[in-house]
């Protein structure tokens, strides 16, 4: 009896075991991919906050400082009192009496200036600006505290590492400050024309705008600013095409075409864009 009873039993046959292997490695190929497409999924978020992030920040720092241009302690006193003729420089082109923007040498950026509104204001580099005596809400500063920012793009063949910097050209020691970087291009426009803006059209073909690098000193004073501002994650985050790397390629220069196309490197991008006019110049 206890010979046939072990004679009976049996253990999985071969068939058994391969069916047994291939529903495992199915299911390891699922859960694979499951979290293969997980992690795109997070690393594509990831860049997108990050681009988002940064299209937040950048548009806020812009936006303040383009406000701040031409201001002046004393409403009552003149632009042209306020701020004198300034020859162009390294950085800037120069300055007309009474304007206070300019496009950079480069026309990858503006310069821009406006007086302080207390003595020993933080400039973009966090220094202090010239003291002078702010007692009283509405006197004038004077032109030694005067402050002169050159905010531009410095582009990078690693498009993520392109960055906008900015440097106060009035500071003791002038230096450059990254104010951030992941930018892979960056567009500038200005609403230029007579002293009047409403006098005529600021430019020909184009509207009222024209891209800064047309602007020369007998353009007119530029009374709006218009930015684009093109974000890009590092590499290998993108699978598939991007509407708005297309979009952007399709009105690029054909330098930039050229180094943005030679890098784009599946990369994954946002736009920031932002039209504004220097209210402290208007009536």
């Amino acid at each position: 009896m206890k010979i046939a009873h072990i004679a009976s039993q049996r253990g999985i046959s071969m068939i058994e075991l391969l069916v047994a292997l291939a529903i495992s490695s199915f299911l390891l190929l699922g859960i694979s991919q499951i979290y293969l497409d997980n992690q795109r999924n997070h690393l594509f978020q990831q860049s997108q906050s990050t681009n988002l992030e940064g299209s937040r920040f950048i548009t806020l720092v812009l936006d303040e400082y383009l406000g701040k241009a031409g201001y002046r302690r004393d409403p009552a006193q003149s632009l042209e009192s306020a701020f004198p003729q300034k020859g162009e420089n390294a950085d800037c082109m120069a300055f007309a009496k009474g304007a206070v923007i300019v496009p950079t040498k480069d026309a990858l950026g503006i310069c821009l200036r406006y007086q302080p509104l207390v003595s020993g204001e933080a400039d973009c580099q966090g220094d202090a600006s010239k003291a002078f005596d702010d007692s009283k809400p509405f006197k004038a500063a004077p032109d030694s505290a005067l402050i002169t920012l050159a905010i531009k793009y410095a582009p990078n063949t690693e498009l993520h590492q392109g960055s906008i910097t900015c440097k106060n050209l009035n500071a003791t020691a002038p230096g450059t400050m990254e104010i951030m970087s992941g930018v892979a291009d960056m567009r500038l426009q200005f609403g230029f024309g007579s002293k009047d803006m409403y006098e005529k059209k600021l430019t020909e073909g184009s509207g009222r705008f024209a891209d800064a690098s047309s602007w020369t000193a007998n353009s007119g004073p530029i009374r709006a600013v218009r930015y684009s501002i093109l974000l890009a994650s590092q590499e290998n985050q993108r699978s598939g095409a991007s509407s708005i790397y297309d979009q952007w390629i399709a009105k690029s220069s054909v330098a930039a075409k050229s180094r943005l196309t030679a890098n784009d490197k599946n990369r994954i991008y946002h736009v920031s864009s932002s039209t504004q006019t220097i209210r402290n110049l208007m009536p």
